[in-house]
């Protein structure tokens, strides 16, 4: 496995291999992987010849009180573990190579980007569409894999390409669960054991949800109620958004249907931001 550190270079080897008819597909990253990135990168690897990841703590994407200098990182681990399932470049750029003192272009996805996560988060979104425009014009991908629990993310990524005619398959990768049905994320590791059970609310939250949807009940007001309370039981849980919301706008819905996503964020035990989400009806 190769690792490039200069954005020229990486563009380099990405036009050497398509000199010779390779197909490279990317796996966007921040780092300390677990088995849900490692998941994206063998999807890659079964869709595209050559499997490229950036790896890249994005400071743009960070608000001033969020936990950018906390982010957990581990180069030595990430770099074993991408060998390990057969990636071919790890593209690790630094701040630097990525982001110059005088630029003024911004990436903005309208609409998608005000609700959910993006509603208390002012300028994330505009930070990885920015991140992503320049990762995918260095990289050059056919094709990108980016997991489904960020699903705003997931879709803000999809309607940019499609706006602005980028040309690249943007591919979706089921959530990954522990054993318990925590969602993989890089964030657990900030969770003790106490607090890790009041993380599972999030999943057991959804699953209360998709079993009171399936005995009938529709009514976004009911199924709320019913999950406010259900995590307002746990403790150390702070709930930031329940939202219901369509698939494609992700505008809230009053009334569940095969279009229904529902998305959860959550604080645990005042500092660590958990997100969740579900399609709530079974063969959505």
């Amino acid at each position: 496995m190769k690792i490039i550190r200069n954005p020229a270079k990486m563009t380099a080897w990405s036009r050497e291999q398509y000199r010779t008819g390779k197909t490279i597909g990317l796996v966007p990253t921040m780092g300390y992987f677990h088995e849900g990135h490692l998941s994206l990168m063998r999807m890659a690897g079964r869709r595209a010849n050559l499997v490229v990841v950036s790896l890249f703590v994005n400071p743009t994407q960070f608000g001033p009180n969020e936990d950018l200098s906390a982010y957990p990182r581990d180069f030595d681990r990430d770099r074993e573990l991408a060998a390990g399932v057969g990636v071919d470049v790890l593209f690790v750029p630094d701040v630097a190579a990525m982001y110059s003192s005088w630029e003024k272009t911004t990436v903005i996805v309208r609409d998608l980007t005000d609700h959910l996560c993006g509603a208390d988060r002012p300028g994330h979104f505009a930070g990885v569409a920015t991140v992503v425009t320049k990762l995918f014009n260095i990289v050059q991908p056919d094709l990108a894999v980016f997991g489904q629990k960020d699903f705003q993310q997931l879709a803000v990524i999809r309607r940019m390409c499609t706006d602005l005619n980028m040309g690249i398959e943007i591919i979706g990768h089921p959530i990954v669960r522990e054993a318990d049905g925590l969602a993989m994320s890089s964030r657990n590791t900030y969770l003790d054991d106490s607090l890790r059970e009041s993380a599972l609310s999030l999943s057991r939250g959804i699953d209360l949800a998709r079993r009171l949807a399936g005995a009938g009940e529709r009514s976004v007001k009911q199924l709320t109620i019913a999950i406010r309370a259900f995590i307002n039981s746990c403790p150390e849980t702070a709930i930031d958004y329940i939202s219901f919301v369509n698939d494609r706008s992700l505008h809230d819905v009053t009334v569940v249907d095969e279009e229904t996503v529902l998305a959860l964020a959550v604080k645990i035990g005042g500092r660590v931001r958990l997100i969740d989400n579900s399609y709530v009806l079974d063969g959505s």
